[in-house]
């Protein structure tokens, strides 16, 4: 349901129903201790205050079922992160609406 093509994180419809419904921007922060990216809709206040420095991003439309990207181009040249493309193991939190992404 996740995998990550051209620096780009592609995220299944089913998902972004689940997580981000009618949201246009994800907060995103890369946790290096836990090699983890997390992603929360634009809505959560909480990451902001748990996070120094959330990164805000673009969830764009890929198609007419509901498929979303996130560019993350960014988080990976910043942190040295191997840019092939690849399927992606991933957490839903569903209470706070968080997703924990390995890369």
């Amino acid at each position: 349901m996740l995998h990550l093509k051209s620096e780009h994180l592609y995220i299944n419809h089913q998902l972004v129903e689940q997580v981000f419904s009618n949201v246009g921007y994800v907060y995103a922060a890369y946790n290096k201790e836990q090699k983890q990216l997390l992603i929360t809709p634009i809505t959560s206040q909480w990451f902001v205050k748990m996070n120094k420095k959330p990164s805000q991003f673009l969830l764009k439309s890929r198609n007419l079922i509901g498929d979303k990207t996130v560019a993350i181009r960014e988080i990976l040249i910043d942190n040295d992160l191997p840019i092939q493309d690849r399927d992606l193991d991933y957490e839903l939190i569903e209470k706070t609406e968080l997703l924990k992404i390995k890369l």
